[in-house]
């Protein structure tokens, strides 16, 4: 049994901990780098479209000062600012348009490279990644938190960006219409600045929760949907349901609580804006009438009221999008961490491609464990020659498959060695040690594709001829032919338009056009009926001759004609022989062979 490793969903230790910022930054730059071009032209465009905007109350300014106290206006004058608003703003309006289209189209390509990046590492990741993580978990991360990060960067940074450039603009401004009244941020700025700090160290870690506990919801919900069949025989719904129940509350408890923590950031900002506003009306108001500070024209007092506004907006903006910004550095952040996990071992620079195998294998003093606590093989060797069919029995959990793993280098052994035709496996490349075994799983995995493309899938050049031919020899060419469309019947939904029986017959098939000298069968008819297993064992002994064979079975009726059985318990071989010479000496395989056979 393997020890699980701590990953991206493990709430227990990820959710104690603040989101790395830095570290999340620093690699989203790496995918905006690419478009550092684009990227700067929309800077540009976005800085001028909040420029032009800021011109907008100085100039709402002077049409207020036309109006004079006799209450005579010059309208012809007032036309023209309205008339110079009116295109400043179209203007301004476009390029916002144009960098908020700019930026959609970067970030549909960094999530776009990020899927891409996130799912080539998965693909890549060594078989034990996968024995601790559940399925759901990582589609989690390549559909919700990669879209997260897009839609943040499509709506967030614009946003941002154009807060800063007119939190920027606007204090400028003001600095040059009444350098007094700008003290009045010097209060409620500061307060604002302590108050997002504080909630932003608390608000990350929660999100962070969020989103591991979304993906264990999407991990349970996957696994309960691929087994609802057992779900319903065992009568377990009400079960499910309350498992269910239980994992969506903890999900629902986790959004509510990062959402609830990140919205308080709005309205106290937004308190702190109108505590701003109302201040500046009255001292403003003050000043006017002392004509103290510079400030001699009503105008003046209008213009800055409005850039306090366009000051203390974006601040107000910029806090309201807090939760989202916090909930994309947390999604952005399991996907990197998922970007930098260790990839199978690089083949050596020497490694040499398998050639001209002939299917001479030999194990010498093996030994391995999952875990340096635990081993599951000791000491175990086994020579089998070109053409041999070696049989592995024994009970559950005796180290069976571990064995298939070790020959296919999904693990390496902690001592000994395996070598196949002399050479010892670990100087081969991974890819064609594993081009040198056909393997046909308990479990069987068809894609969403025609029954000629299933079975054709190791083969990609295979003809229409040559699939026909494995079909018939695996005696279900006849089976495929009253199919609605035969070969080019479509497969969807993992096949369940056909029985589990026929699933692993269209396996079996499609290991047998594979020309390679072994080949691995890991209770490969656990699926068929006594019949179909003997017409399969029939095929199969044809298409085994000139192969070295490994059969792991649970049913001892499938592998009688081995030439070598090897009964293994707790990760050692305790008998080996033929079928006739163990049961000749009534050891552990005679009890294993008698208590499927009892009633014979």
């Amino acid at each position: 049994m393997k020890e699980p490793r701590m990953h991206i969903s493990d709430t227990r230790a990820f959710g104690r901990r603040k989101v790395d910022t830095k570290y999340v930054l620093v690699n989203l730059f790496r995918y905006l780098k690419p478009h550092g071009a684009l990227f700067a032209a929309l800077f540009v465009a976005n800085i001028a479209a909040v420029v032009l905007s800021l011109i907008g109350p100085y100039i709402s300014g002077l049409a207020i000062d036309l109006i004079k106290p006799d209450g005579t206006t010059d309208m012809s004058a007032i036309y023209g600012y309205c008339a110079a608003l009116a295109g400043i703003y179209v203007l301004s309006g476009v390029l916002s348009y144009l960098s908020t289209v700019g930026m959609a189209h970067i970030s549909r390509r960094v999530a776009c490279r990020m899927r891409e990046d996130a799912f080539g590492r998965i693909i890549s990741l060594p078989v034990g990644y996968f024995d601790s993580r559940q399925a759901g978990d990582m589609i989690s991360v390549l559909s919700y938190d990669i879209d997260t990060v897009g839609q943040s960067l499509a709506n967030d940074v614009v946003l941002v960006l154009n807060s800063v450039v007119q939190i920027v603009g606007s204090l400028v401004m003001m600095l040059v219409i009444a350098p007094v009244l700008v003290l009045v941020f010097a209060v409620t700025i500061p307060v604002s600045v302590v108050i997002t700090k504080y909630l932003a160290g608390r608000v990350q870690p929660l999100f962070r929760r969020r989103s591991a506990k979304l993906g264990e919801l999407n991990g349970f919900v996957e696994e309960m949907i691929a087994g609802q069949k057992t779900t319903k025989a065992y009568g377990c719904e009400e079960a499910v349901i309350s498992a269910f129940e239980d994992k969506n509350t903890q999900a629902v408890e986790a959004y509510a609580e990062a959402e609830y923590l990140s919205t308080v950031t709005g309205p106290t900002n937004n308190f702190m804006n109108n505590l701003a506003l109302t201040l500046i009306s009255i001292f403003g108001a003050l000043m006017y009438m002392f004509s103290f500070g510079g400030i001699t024209r009503v105008g003046q007092v209008a213009s800055f009221v409005l850039y306090s506004r366009k000051f203390s907006g974006p601040i107000n903006e910029i806090a309201n999008v807090f939760g989202e910004f916090q909930s994309a550095i947390a999604a952005a952040e399991r996907v990197f961490r998922v970007l930098e996990e260790s990839p199978e071992p690089a083949d050596p620079p020497d490694a040499i491609v398998p050639k001209d195998i002939r299917g001479d294998v030999d194990i010498q003093n093996l030994s391995f464990g999952y875990t340096p606590q635990r081993e599951v093989i000791h000491n175990f060797s086994l020579s089998a020659r070109r053409g041999q069919v070696v049989a592995i029995v024994g009970r559950t959990g005796a180290g069976k498959t571990t064995i298939i793993n070790l020959l296919m280098r999904f693990y390496d052994p902690s001592s000994g060695y395996i070598k196949i035709d002399g050479t010892d496996i670990s100087r081969f490349m991974r890819s064609g040690l594993r081009r040198c075994f056909t393997m046909v799983l308990q479990d069987t995995w068809l894609f969403a594709g025609s029954v000629y493309e299933n079975i054709a899938y190791g083969r990609g050049n295979a003809t229409r001829e040559e699939v026909e031919e494995v079909c018939r020899a695996a005696r279900i060419h006849s089976f495929i032919a009253r199919l609605p469309q035969g070969y080019d019947t479509v497969l969807t939904d993992n096949a369940a338009n056909i029985s589990k029986g026929q699933k692993q017959l269209l396996t079996i098939a499609r290991a047998m056009l594979l020309d390679s000298p072994m080949l691995i069968l890991d209770e490969a008819t656990s699926n068929v009926d006594t019949r179909t297993e003997h017409v399969i064992q029939q095929a199969m002994t044809a298409l085994m001759k000139g192969r070295t064979c490994f059969v792991i079975a649970h049913r001892l009726s499938t592998i009688r004609g081995a030439d070598m059985i090897l009964v293994m318990d707790e990760g050692d071989i305790v008998e080996q022989g033929t079928h006739d010479e163990l049961m000749a000496r009534r050891g552990m395989y005679y009890g294993l062979y008698k208590s499927q056979f009892a009633s014979c």
